[in-house]
């Protein structure tokens, strides 16, 4: 029998095409989906099949822009994992919400459902001989609880500005940029550092 090189391509691109379906690393499956629906481009355009040429001339973009979103978004997590993780890209994403002296934000025994960040004003924790200032984020620890209920109470020692940010929102954002994935982890491991510390020293810590 025999085979001649438009043959031959065809059963390289089969070969190929079958290999994809072993891969478990999504980078190298879409570099051989593509070097795949390249082959089968040529192959069919000799071979006159035009449904699988339509087939992979479709195909062939969509592996492309999907290769170049996964070698984007390793390139965003590695930024992210080295770079200074500041809150500062989380603003635009919170709801300001206005206390007045006195108020209560959240009592104890409350649902936790949103995290804050202190924008002014002066807040205390009834349980603790602590306060939290302007430009620190708390609330987080009781939002990521597998209970979810708030460890103590926190009243307004002034006017206060927060800043915050629903569970909700908390997990959309979290899916969707993975800054703040890394971000949220460092912030995680700080308060867990510092629960540490206070179990030490007996040190008062803002509140959860």
């Amino acid at each position: 029998m025999n085979v001649n090189w438009v043959d031959l391509l065809g059963y390289l691109a089969v070969s190929l095409m079958f290999s994809t379906f072993y891969m478990k690393n999504m980078i190298p499956l879409r570099i051989i989906g593509i070097i795949s629906n390249i082959v089968f481009i040529v192959y069919t355009s000799h071979a006159h099949i035009l449904p699988i040429f339509i087939l992979h001339v479709a195909l062939l973009p969509m592996n492309c822009l999907r290769l170049v979103q996964m070698l984007r978004l390793i390139k965003q997590v590695r930024k992210a994992s080295e770079g200074d993780m500041s809150f500062e890209f989380m603003i635009p994403h919170m709801t300001k919400e206005l206390f007045k002296e006195g108020d209560i934000v959240f009592h104890k025994g409350d649902r936790a459902e949103k995290i804050y960040l202190l924008k002014s004003g002066h807040l205390s924790v009834d349980e603790l001989d602590a306060a939290i200032r302007p430009g620190e984020i708390f609330g987080e620890m009781g939002v990521f609880a597998s209970e979810q209920v708030r460890r103590a109470t926190l009243r307004c020692k002034t006017d206060v500005e927060l800043l915050s940010m629903t569970d909700k929102h908390i997990r959309q954002l979290y899916y969707q940029n993975p800054h703040f994935g890394f971000y949220l982890i460092q912030l995680l491991l700080k308060r867990f550092s510092q629960n540490e510390l206070h179990s030490t020293l007996k040190v008062p810590l803002p509140t959860e």
